[in-house]
């Protein structure tokens, strides 16, 4: 038996844009303490991590732990279909189908078929972070986007005092400094000053599928990988995203 319904379709629609971005098949895991999920996309160079507590939910009814593959742009289709104030209701049905309820009065019903998903879970990275940060999610992505006007790489300076984002090619040079005690930067932990460079592609994509929330957590060290995250505690949402760097 699972039966999930949630009085936030923002929410469910930003989650799935969100791992999207990053895969076409997706493999969530429903158990009675919540759902997850955690897959590489198939380059291997990124990594979505989702954890969303049972609690969270208007009503969650499982139980035993269901795995349950599908296509996120069927998914994304459902959910596009979704108005601000409706409830999403998400039910395993007979014969290897999942079936949608979206209503705020005006009732609608889909259903879309299963899939056959990946063996296992992917492993979290382990990664000996030295820089902690977290700004507001329109910051990065004003900062991101302004860095994809020169460059598709953006490189991430941290020392005790500020952040640095900067981009080059052959067009020219983009640099944005956060400094400590500004209103976009509302913390930054420095362990060891570190260096590292991603694609923005990635990062922006992400961010900006990740409407609902305000703030994001940055953590990375020189030539490794950063985690972008996104956890709404009040939500009960975590979700983690991983970048693998440029090495040149």
């Amino acid at each position: 038996m699972l039966q999930v319904i949630s009085s936030n379709a923002e929410e469910w629609r930003s989650v799935i844009n969100a791992v999207a971005t990053l895969i076409e098949e997706a493999t969530f895991y429903f158990t009675p303490e919540g759902l997850r999920l955690r897959s590489m996309d198939p380059s291997h160079i990124a990594l979505i991590n989702l954890e969303w507590s049972n609690t969270a939910f208007e009503k969650y009814v499982c139980d035993q732990e269901h795995k349950i593959s599908v296509r996120t742009e069927d998914l994304q289709m459902i959910l596009k279909r979704t108005e601000k104030k409706d409830k999403v209701e998400i039910v395993l049905g007979e014969g290897n189908t999942l079936h949608f309820k979206l209503y705020d009065g005006y009732k609608r019903e889909f259903q879309i078929h299963l899939i056959e998903g990946e063996e296992g879970e992917s492993r979290l990275p382990k990664v000996p972070f030295t820089t902690s940060a977290r700004i507001t999610s329109k910051t990065l992505k004003k900062i991101l986007s302004d860095i994809s006007t020169i460059s598709d790489q953006v490189t991430i300076i941290s020392n005790q005092e500020k952040l640095l984002f900067g981009g080059r090619s052959e067009l020219g040079e983009v640099s944005i400094t956060l400094e400590r005690g500004s209103a976009e930067l509302i913390e930054l932990k420095v362990k060891e000053g570190a260096e590292a460079t991603y694609s923005v592609e990635y990062l922006l994509d992400f961010v900006k599928a990740v409407k609902v929330a305000n703030y994001v957590g940055l953590d990375f060290a020189s030539k490794m990988p950063i985690k972008l995250d996104f956890s709404m505690e009040e939500s009960g949402i975590k979700l983690e995203f991983y970048l693998a760097p440029r090495v040149e």
